[in-house]
């Protein structure tokens, strides 16, 4: 019964700190369809826009259903990083999370005791998705649900610069995306991070994203470089073109 909980959570998060090579997309269609294709091409994980396209709680719920239908990891970007908003979608079965403007240490904290059950403050139920609708006693449950659960923060604001590391540290060890919006494609460099708290930390995290169109000619080959050269994770913004 304990493969109930995230079937491809905890494989997902280990092979992510080992520094595997995965691929995954952004999904912006509240659609089931398009997940489950993906996942059937084989894909690792889908990213669930929430911040970006119209998906509510019950349409992340269906798309959550299909990539664990088609066993691929789903993580969500939440719209905003409430203790709410995170726990639904870790009820609903999410693999993980990706939050956008993780801006300081304090909120880094925050963001990781929503998501944790042991040393956090996540709310308690194992009759949802993620716990097998009952299926998983207790302290199954816990330990399942801490083990695959992966946090990823976006380090997007230009004031959370000079606080980095103390944001990566703040939460214990997490995992962490750099970013900066902009006109031009932008390599994502996630850090490498150490210390205690069970929590996971990326590994040459590198995330692509292709921003805007119309980029000349020899960025859109200097960056399809950079992404054959990815040592950890890739994933593409399916609605935005290199």
């Amino acid at each position: 019964m304990s493969t109930a909980a995230a079937p491809v959570g905890a494989s997902f998060r280990q092979r992510f700190l080992a520094g595997d090579t995965l691929l995954g997309t952004f999904v912006k269609t509240p659609t089931s369809h398009a997940i489950e294709i993906l996942g059937g091409l084989g894909f690792d994980f889908v990213v669930i826009d929430e911040e970006h396209a119209p998906f509510d709680r019950c349409a992340i719920d269906v798309a959550l259903l299909a990539a664990r239908a088609s066993g691929t990891a789903g993580l969500v970007r939440v719209a905003e990083p409430t203790a709410a908003k995170l726990l639904a979608v870790l009820d609903d079965g999410a693999t993980g999370v990706l939050v956008p403007h993780v801006s300081s240490p304090a909120k880094a904290r925050e963001i990781v005791a929503a998501c944790r059950y042991r040393g956090g403050k996540r709310g308690f139920s194992n009759t949802t998705r993620a716990g097998g609708f009952g299926t998983l006693g207790i302290w199954d449950h816990v330990d399942a649900g801490d083990a695959a659960t992966t946090i990823i923060a976006m380090i997007e604001d230009p004031e959370a610069l000079d606080d980095i590391d103390a944001i990566v540290e703040g939460g214990g060890r997490k995992d962490s995306r750099r970013g900066a919006q902009g006109r031009k494609a932008r390599l994502h460099h996630g850090r490498e991070c150490d210390g205690g708290g069970g929590l996971a930390c990326a590994r040459r995290l590198r995330l692509h994203r292709f921003v805007r169109s119309g980029l000349p000619a020899h960025r859109r080959l200097e960056n399809r470089r950079r992404l054959r050269r990815a040592e950890s994770v890739s994933a593409s913004n399916q609605d935005l073109r290199p």
